[in-house]
């Protein structure tokens, strides 16, 4: 279960996150340290959902050439 907080790659999430951030205005940063604060009094019994589990195909039962069309 160690692996849970890491992506396959191996890169260590908060790392993956800490890209994306580091470059936030202190203000922004510290609204950021507040909500996930404050998400931790709320989460505390809620399942763990995997970032790459958000990610994915679309289902349909349509083929890509009729959503294709469906869309043009």
């Amino acid at each position: 279960m160690e692996n849970h907080h890491k992506m396959t790659s191996g890169v260590n999430i908060a790392d993956y996150y800490f890209g994306f951030f580091k470059n936030l205005r202190h203000d922004s940063k510290l609204d950021l340290i507040t909500k996930l604060s404050e998400s931790l009094k709320t989460t505390e019994n809620m399942n763990e959902v995997s970032l790459q589990s958000l990610f994915g195909s679309f289902k349909s039962e349509q083929s890509a050439d009729e959503i294709i069309d469906e869309i043009c």
